[in-house]
């Protein structure tokens, strides 16, 4: 079994909440489907795609980053990139663990997304706009950090594809399942 899950803003990517603190959503507050797991992460602060599966062998493909299956983030960054930001995205950019492959990245138009709770906030005097951007590995928070590399810091971030399987109507908090040959 493979569900395609759009995970909001807030929720840890993961079916208990082992934090001392305030209580935070869970995968088990939209997700009552017995014994499946997240094939990857998105962090508290991130939003979209979130593959689950019951299938080990499924989840460590789709998750491993020896695969190089394509991830693609919509981004929503402060400032205004210019070529040599986008650029540098696109040839790789130098993080403290290493260069990144080369990512696709393009500037898109603001993307027709669902409003996030809380708001991204608004500062009149400085410019965002939005970045489609494909990577194929997985560090830890990659496409904030290349983003702010390149002096571009991430405002919002929603992973809208991983491999074939898209967001496209699966609204915040909802899920569907997905034939195991499409997620490729």
């Amino acid at each position: 079994m493979l569900i395609a899950f759009n995970k909001p803003f807030g929720v840890l990517c993961q079916f208990t909440n082992e934090r001392t603190g305030p209580p935070r959503p869970t995968l088990a507050d939209f997700v009552a489907v017995p014994d499946v797991y997240p094939a990857g992460r998105l962090d508290l602060d991130s939003e979209g795609l979130l593959l689950l599966t019951d299938d080990g062998r499924l989840q460590a493909r789709i998750a491993d980053p020896r695969f190089k299956l394509p991830k693609t983030y919509l981004v929503q960054v402060e400032g205004e990139p210019e070529d040599a930001a986008l650029a540098a995205l696109r040839s790789g950019v130098r993080l403290k663990d290493g260069m990144t492959l080369p990512a696709e990245a393009e500037r898109i138009a603001i993307p027709p997304l669902w409003p996030r709770d809380p708001p991204v906030r608004f500062r009149k005097s400085v410019p965002d706009c939005w970045l489609q951007l494909t990577i194929r590995e997985g560090r830890n928070r990659q496409v904030r950090r290349m983003t702010a590399a390149v002096g571009l810091p991430t405002l919002r971030l929603v992973r809208w594809a991983i491999g074939g399987v898209t967001l496209d109507g699966i609204a915040p908090g909802e899920w569907r399942q997905v034939a195991a040959q499409d997620w490729r």
